[in-house]
């Protein structure tokens, strides 16, 4: 049927431009399943008749450090593969596409396309596991053996690059190798441990921490008000960097105070790069290093809630990161299924039983409703609440947490997380007197965090609204002494009741802006400067919070099934 349409619509799509296009494929795949099952379908299908061809060495890496339009295509079409969940198949095309590195004795220089092009690569490996881990594949031998061959390839290239003449090659594919050892491991415990990659790195002995100013009492803790935030580790869309570069960058913001780190089970390798960092660190430097990190249940469980489930769940994360967890935040899919609050008590209770595994215990997406509902039951079950936070998405433009949360949090002795408080960068200067982005446009290059923070902008107000709030936010910026509206804009948000920390999205090794960052901390709004946020932000008697609420439902809701 897929010829089968109305002629003007055909018309349509021969015509559109390809931004058009994605927008479009967008809106209809965000109407839910009944779209987006027959979408991936589809194109599951036309990858398998034909499949993308496994191109030659030499016609992949024709010639020194080029980058060969083959070579663009194989890789998008390997994307395709294990986003469509081939990820089985999409082995064979990662496997093929590193032993060709070294079969056409390839050659690049750092920051080369060829060699922005590898990084990427690298990148779709990393993603690639956490389809596989994600889709739950059968323990079976091939599988095994397609595991095992990849990792070796990448392997060979590791030494290929070692000792290429005349001069040694840039490896990028250090992450690469432990993610696909990490998968071995969790789909084959019984398989021998393979060996590390090597990428040994030293943090320096005699290298002082800078002081932050401003902390906050989170369980045992007194943690900065500032995290660094690793989701763009879930995906090369925000870029890519090599194991060395990340290590440099986490190794600044170490010098500069922001000792607090956020990640999750599901954002790529990011408890591997951080548990591989922190673990180089010498002792009075790593006892001073904050690692939170996530739980999240996105189906249902399918087995009974047990004190050994539970703790074999926290376990993971602590092999994963390479020793304890400073703060494991918890997520539900759905709460109309109850076991969620037996694992709160039994995750509570392991901070008491393994303090050396998990140290306290939070909540990620929660709602209202269900914050209350859980901390009442705790309470109701153990005496206390146990809970120390909730991560939630908080800024000018979506002040849902103050309808219901903040007050609730403060109730129970909760500190709020956020994130999305810098709205994906586009609270900056950058954005003001600018037009409406085109969400799909190839100029714009908006990532996918853009894509989203921009649908939340227009469910909060219009684009000249936003102009008017970025507007304020540069005079009020102006008025301290000409810092950005950016710090002004956490700052609001830090100023709100029960909001412990701002966790600022970290692409590691791409970008760092600690310092302006820091800022932020050394700057106090006055109920003036609040008011006049107030003013625009929230409009009346927080009625913009009450409208969100209405459209997409209190905080966390996007994130879970609702019954």
């Amino acid at each position: 049927m897929v010829g089968h349409v109305n002629m003007m619509d055909d018309v349509l799509i021969s015509n559109l431009p390809p931004e058009y296009l994605r927008s479009a494929l967008r809106a209809l795949i965000s109407q839910g399943s009944s779209v987006q099952q027959p979408f991936v379908r589809h194109v599951r299908e036309r990858l398998l008749d034909p499949k993308p061809e496994l191109y030659p060495a030499q016609v992949l890496f024709p010639g020194p450090d080029e980058l060969a339009t083959e070579c663009t295509t194989y890789l998008a079409l390997t994307r395709c593969l294990f986003s469509s969940k081939m990820v089985q198949l999409s082995l064979s095309y990662l496997d093929h596409f590193s032993c060709s590195l070294h079969e056409a004795n390839a050659n690049w220089t750092i920051g080369s396309e060829l060699h922005k092009a590898l990084g990427g690569f690298a990148g779709d490996i990393v993603q690639a596991m956490q389809a596989l881990k994600e889709i739950d594949p059968p323990r079976d031998d091939a599988l095994k053996a397609e595991l095992l061959k990849l990792h070796t390839s990448l392997v060979k290239c590791r030494h290929y690059c070692e000792t290429h003449e005349p001069n040694v090659l840039d490896y990028p594919f250090q992450r690469s190798e432990r993610q696909v050892a990490d998968v071995v491991h969790i789909l084959y415990p019984d398989h021998p441990a393979i060996d590390k990659t090597g990428d040994e790195y030293f943090f320096p002995s005699d290298v002082s921490l800078s002081e932050i100013t401003e902390t906050f009492t989170l369980g045992p803790f007194e943690a900065p008000r500032l995290f660094n935030g690793f989701w763009q580790l879930s995906s090369p869309a925000w870029g890519t960097a090599s194991s060395d570069s990340q290590n440099a960058a986490l190794s600044q913001l170490l010098r500069s105070g922001l000792v607090a780190a956020d990640m999750a089970d599901h954002y790529g390798d990011a408890e591997l790069v951080y548990g591989h960092f922190r673990n180089s660190l010498p002792p009075q430097v790593k006892d001073k290093v904050f690692a939170a990190t996530k739980w999240c249940v996105f189906k249902p469980i399918g087995c009974e809630v047990t004190d050994k489930w539970v703790l074999e769940a926290v376990k993971e994360r602590c092999r994963r990161l390479g020793g304890r967890v400073e703060l494991l935040q918890f997520h539900w899919y759905d709460y109309g299924e109850k076991e969620y609050l037996d694992i709160l008590v039994k995750l509570i209770s392991l901070t008491k039983t393994h303090p050396r595994l998990v140290s306290s215990i939070g909540l990620c997406n929660f709602d209202s409703a269900h914050t209350q509902e859980a901390c009442d039951y705790l309470l109701d079950k153990t005496g206390v609440v146990g809970l120390v936070s909730n991560q939630i998405q908080f800024s000018v433009v979506d002040s849902r947490p103050l309808w219901k949360m903040c007050s609730i949090s403060a109730k129970y002795g909760l500190k709020l997380l956020t994130y999305g408080s810098f709205c994906g960068g586009f609270l900056s200067s950058r954005w003001l007197n600018q037009r409406l982005p085109e969400m799909y446009s190839a100029s714009c290059h908006l990532t996918p965090s853009q894509r989203k923070y921009l649908g939340m902008i227009c469910d909060w107000g219009s684009w000249e609204d936003f102009q008017t709030l970025l507007s304020r936010l540069s005079t009020i910026a102006e008025k301290h002494g000409g810092l950005s509206l950016t710090s002004v804009a956490i700052r609001w948000v830090l100023q709100k009741p029960s909001v412990g920390a701002v966790i600022v999205g970290t692409r590691l090794g791409v970008a760092t802006h600690d310092q302006d960052n820091l800022t932020i901390l050394n700057l106090t709004l006055d109920d003036d400067d609040m008011k006049a946020i107030d003013e625009v932000a929230l409009g009346s008697n927080n009625e913009k919070a009450g409208r969100l609420i209405e459209s997409l439902g209190d905080c966390g809701n996007e994130y879970r099934n609702m019954h």
